[in-house]
């Protein structure tokens, strides 16, 4: 499966259970996350990688960055049972 085919499975979950989510192309900041999930009690952004991906430097800087602020930041590789991660 492909990385983009990953995304758009998460996407179609993500949206079958009441999330709004927006599939981030290019933003003002580099290596943050692919995809922002919104709820109303909720916000979650989301790093997809395909099995042998690699999450670079400045991804993990971002991911912490978003963690250290409280908002939550995962990583999501294809394999992973991902549904049980998004709650």
């Amino acid at each position: 499966m492909s990385e983009a085919k990953f995304q758009s499975d998460i996407i179609k979950h993500l949206e079958a259970t009441g999330w709004y989510s927006i599939k981030l192309i290019k933003t003002n900041k580099n290596g943050i996350p692919d995809i922002v999930a919104v709820r109303a009690d909720r916000t979650l952004f989301i790093e997809v990688k395909s099995v042998k991906g690699v999450i670079s430097p400045l991804q993990k800087h971002r991911i912490k960055e978003l963690n250290e602020m409280g908002v939550p930041a995962i990583v999501l590789r294809e394999g992973e049972d991902f549904k049980s991660k998004i709650k």
